[in-house]
């Protein structure tokens, strides 16, 4: 029989909540539960700050939310669902920041590393899909993704002003 110990329960509990966050707010995007905008509404909002094309990064964003939140709730290919993006706008979260998906990620970034303990489908599993390999690369892929559709984001925006100051000059 296996005892478990407050670790154990505590990682549970770390689990549960930020998990449970992380899956409403995909359902905000992807549904339009807990008051969220659902695809129409997220997709407008992500075109609107320079996500191109918005319905997409809403399902895109909707479906990593609420998939990552609903895996690391159940300890369930932990290193995948701990790796968490956001794109800030200062640092309060009232000002559009990331204080408050700092908070998030860092969390589920820091259960990615720990691990989900023992009361976890991974650890029920054998730790199949909760490999020490799979963390580096979890994080790796997050970054490159995260990477690149900022940057492409960042270039839309630029471009966009710089049309916007043509448009000045030749009037």
């Amino acid at each position: 029989m296996t005892c478990y110990d407050r670790r154990d329960l505590g990682l549970l509990l770390l689990r549960l909540g930020t998990g449970g966050v992380l899956a409403a707010h995909g359902a905000q995007k992807l549904f339009g539960w807990f008051g969220g905008g659902g695809i129409e509404g997220t997709g407008q909002f992500m075109e609107s700050i320079g996500y191109v094309p918005g319905r997409a990064s809403a399902t895109a964003a909707g479906l990593a939310e609420a998939g990552g939140g609903v895996l690391l709730a159940l300890g369930l290919a932990t290193p995948a669902a701990g790796a968490a993006v956001h794109a800030p706008n200062g640092f309060f979260n009232q000002e559009g920041g990331f204080e408050y998906a700092a908070s998030l990620g860092l969390t589920a970034a820091g259960l990615a590393v720990t691990g989900p303990g023992r009361l976890s489908l991974d650890h029920a599993l054998g730790h199949a899909v909760n490999r020490n390999w799979m963390i580096p690369a979890a994080f790796a892929v997050t970054a490159a993704v995260t990477t690149m559709t900022v940057g492409a984001r960042v270039r839309r925006l630029r471009k966009a002003k710089e049309g916007e100051q043509e448009t000045l000059f030749e009037e």
